[in-house]
C-alpha cells in the first residue's frame, strides 16, 4: 500500500488548496442538509411518533422502555428517541433537537467516506465520492428527515469505515474493535445494524484467493475479542430493560420484550404484513432515488469488474458487501426503499477513484444535463399548468397541500433552468450541484414555514384549543402522533392501538364525568353516526384528515359504534 499523501500536500481539484475544498465542501454540506432546521415541526409518517416519544422520555423520565402516550412503544428500540432527547437537553428547542441527530449522521457519514477515500486514493477522488454522495437525491432527502435510518446510515457507516481500516489499511486492531462496536450500536437502534459485519464474508474471500491491496492481520483471539465488543452495546440496553420487566411483573413490559426482540425482527423480516414488494424492487429504488449517482452506473459496472479481474480487494470488499446487503432485504417480501440506505455511502466509496475519469466523459455530462434540464422543466411546467389552468390533479393535490406549493415549484423549476443555461453540458455536475442546492434550500427555508401547519397538524391544534378555551380538557379520539405532539393545554387520550369502537366508549364515558369542562377531538369516521356533526364544530383538515370536537350534547343517545377502524396505520404523509 502507497504512504498517504498528507491534506497540505493533497493535490487540489478545483481551489489552490485541498485544505481550503476540505472547508468549503463542510459549509456546503452543513447549509443543504441543515437549511430549514427550526422551521418546522416532526411531520408524518414517523417524525411525530420518535419525537413524541423522546418527549414522554423528557416529559416523565420513561428512558427504558418508550411510551406513545400512556401505552408502550414496543416497534423500535429506544436509542434513535434517546438522541433526540439528548439533543433536546442540549438545544432546549424540539424543532432543532429532532433532526440533530439525522443531522449529524449525515455529516459524520460524508466525513468518513471522504476519509477512507482518501486514505484508500486520493483526496481529489475522496472529495468527488463525498459529493457524488451528498447530492444524491435519496441522501439529501432521507437525510434531513428524522427517522431511524439516517442514523442507521451513520453508524453502519463508521462500523465499515472501522473495519475496512483494518481489513484493508492495516493491521489495525483498534479500528476493528470500533467497527465491531458500532455494528452492534447499530443492532440497538434497529436490528439490522449486525449486516456490517457481512464485511467479513468478502475479505475471507479475497484472503483465501490471495487478492492484492489486502491486510493480513493475525491473531486468532484478537478477532475473537474484537467481535466480543458487537455484543456490548447490545447487552448494554437489553440486559437493565430484561432485569426489569422481570423484576416488576408487568405484562405489559414482558409483552414489550417480546415484541421488541421478535415480533420486529424474525417475525417483520420473515412474514411482514406490509409494504409488500417483488425481489426486484431495489432496482427500481437504485435506478430513480439514486440519481445522479445511477446515471454513472453503466460506465462505471464495466470499469468494476475489470478491477475485479485484477483482483483489487478494495474493489471486492465494498461490492460484495453493498451485494450481500441487496441479497439480504430481497429475499424478504416487505420491503422500503429505505432498507439500502446504508448502501449508499460505500457505493460513493467504491466509486471514487473512477469518478475523475468519469466526469470527463461526454456521455456522463449529458446524462446529468439531461436530468437537471428534465427536471427543472418538469416543475416549471407542473406550476405553470397549476397556477393557469388548475387541471383535476392540480387541484386534487391542494387539498392535502398548500396551494402556495406551485409558487415554491415554479421557482425551483425556473431557477434549474437558468443553472442549466449557464453550465451547459461542460459544467454540468457543476450545474447539478448548484440545483439540488436550489431545491433544498427553497424546500428548507421557504416549503418548511408553508406546509408545517398542516403537516405537522399544529394549526388545526391550535383551532382546537381556541375552541376548547383554555382551562377545558381535550380528550382524542382516534388520534394521530402529531395530534398528542401538538397538542395544546391539558389533554388526555384513550390509548393509541384500541381500536375506534373501544377508544369511543370509553371517550363518551369520560366526557359524561365531566360535560361542562370536557371536550372530544375526534376523526371524522371515527364518529360514524354517533355524534350529530349539527351539534359539534368543525375543527378542519390536516393530514389529509377531517377532524371535529363535541361536547356532551352531541352524543346520540344509546348508539353504539361499530365501525372498524384503528390509528395504527402508516397511511400518512
Amino acid at each position: 500500500m502507497k504512504p498517504r499523501v498528507p491534506l497540505s500536500h493533497a493535490r487540489p481539484l478545483w481551489l489552490n488548496s485541498a485544505r481550503r475544498e476540505l472547508l468549503l465542501f463542510g459549509g456546503f454540506a452543513l447549509l443543504l442538509l441543515g437549511l430549514g432546521i427550526g422551521l418546522r415541526d416532526p411531520w408524518p409518517s414517523d417524525e411525530p411518533r420518535f419525537a413524541l416519544v423522546a418527549h414522554w422520555m423528557v416529559e416523565h423520565g420513561q428512558w427504558l422502555f418508550p411510551h406513545r402516550g400512556h401505552e408502550l412503544y414496543p416497534d423500535k428500540p429506544p436509542v434513535f428517541m434517546w438522541l433526540q432527547a439528548l439533543a433536546y437537553l442540549f438545544t432546549g428547542s424540539w424543532r432543532v433537537a429532532f433532526l440533530l441527530p439525522s443531522l449529524v449522521a449525515a455529516l459524520g457519514s460524508l466525513a468518513l467516506v471522504y476519509d477512507l477515500a482518501r486514505r484508500l486514493w486520493n483526496h481529489r477522488s475522496a472529495l468527488l465520492a463525498a459529493v457524488t454522495m451528498l447530492v444524491t437525491i435519496h441522501f439529501g432527502y432521507q437525510m434531513r428527515n428524522a427517522q431511524i435510518d439516517p442514523l442507521l446510515l451513520g453508524w453502519i457507516t463508521l462500523a465499515n469505515y472501522g473495519l475496512l481500516r483494518h481489513l484493508l489499511l492495516g493491521p489495525s486492531w483498534r479500528w476493528f474493535a470500533v467497527g465491531c462496536f458500532f455494528a452492534g450500536v447499530g443492532v440497538a437502534t434497529k436490528g439490522v445494524g449486525v449486516l456490517a459485519l457481512l464485511l467479513l464474508i468478502p475479505y475471507l474471500i479475497a484472503r483465501r484467493g490471495h487478492w492484492h491491496q489486502l491486510a493480513l492481520p493475525e491473531g486468532g483471539w484478537r478477532w475473537v475479542g474484537g467481535l466480543a465488543l458487537f455484543l456490548i452495546p447490545i447487552l448494554a440496553w437489553l440486559l437493565p430493560m430484561l432485569l426489569v420487566a422481570r423484576a416488576d411483573g408487568d405484562p405489559q413490559h414482558a409483552g414489550y420484550v417480546q415484541n421488541i426482540l421478535f415480533g420486529q425482527t424474525v417475525h417483520r423480516y420473515a412474514t411482514p404484513t406490509g409494504h409488500l414488494h417483488s425481489p426486484f424492487y431495489f432496482f427500481g429504488i437504485i435506478v430513480v432515488d439514486w440519481l445522479p449517482l445511477s446515471l454513472l452506473l453503466p460506465w462505471a459496472l464495466p470499469a468494476w469488474w475489470r478491477r475485479l479481474k485484477r483482483r483489487d480487494a478494495r474493489f471486492l470488499l465494498p461490492l460484495g458487501w453493498i451485494v450481500l446487503l441487496l441479497l439480504f432485504f430481497s429475499f424478504s417480501p416487505g420491503k422500503r426503499d429505505v432498507y439500502i440506505l446504508p448502501a449508499l455511502p460505500i457505493t460513493a466509496l467504491a466509486l471514487a477513484p473512477l469518478l475523475p475519469g468519469l466526469l470527463r466523459k461526454h456521455g456522463v455530462r449529458v446524462a446529468v444535463f439531461a436530468l437537471t434540464l428534465l427536471l427543472a422543466t418538469a416543475l416549471t411546467t407542473a406550476a405553470a399548468l397549476a397556477l393557469h389552468m388548475h387541471p383535476k390533479w392540480a387541484v386534487q393535490l391542494e387539498q392535502s397541500l398548500d396551494p402556495q406549493i406551485w409558487w415554491l415549484f415554479l421557482s425551483m423549476g425556473l431557477a434549474g433552468l437558468f443553472v442549466a443555461a449557464f453550465t451547459r453540458v461542460r459544467r454540468a455536475a457543476l450545474g447539478w450541484l448548484l440545483f439540488t442546492f436550489i431545491l433544498w434550500g427553497l424546500y428548507g427555508l421557504w416549503g418548511y414555514p408553508m406546509l408545517n401547519g398542516d403537516r405537522s397538524a399544529r394549526d388545526v391544534m391550535l383551532r382546537a384549543r381556541a375552541i376548547a378555551g383554555p382551562d377545558a380538557t381535550i380528550g382524542l379520539l382516534a388520534w394521530k402522533e402529531q395530534n398528542l405532539l401538538m397538542a395544546q393545554g391539558p389533554v388526555t387520550e384513550f390509548g393509541f392501538l384500541e381500536p375506534w369502537p373501544q377508544q369511543y366508549a370509553d371517550a363518551i364515558a369520560w366526557l359524561r364525568q365531566d360535560p361542562a369542562h370536557r371536550w372530544i377531538f375526534s376523526l371524522d369516521e371515527a364518529m360514524g353516526p354517533c355524534v350529530d356533526r349539527h351539534h359539534a364544530v368543525y375543527v378542519g383538515h390536516a393530514n389529509r384528515r377531517e377532524w371535529w370536537m363535541f361536547k356532551a350534547n352531541a352524543v346520540v343517545a344509546g348508539c353504539t359504534l361499530h365501525i372498524a377502524g384503528s390509528a395504527n396505520d402508516d397511511t400518512d404523509y
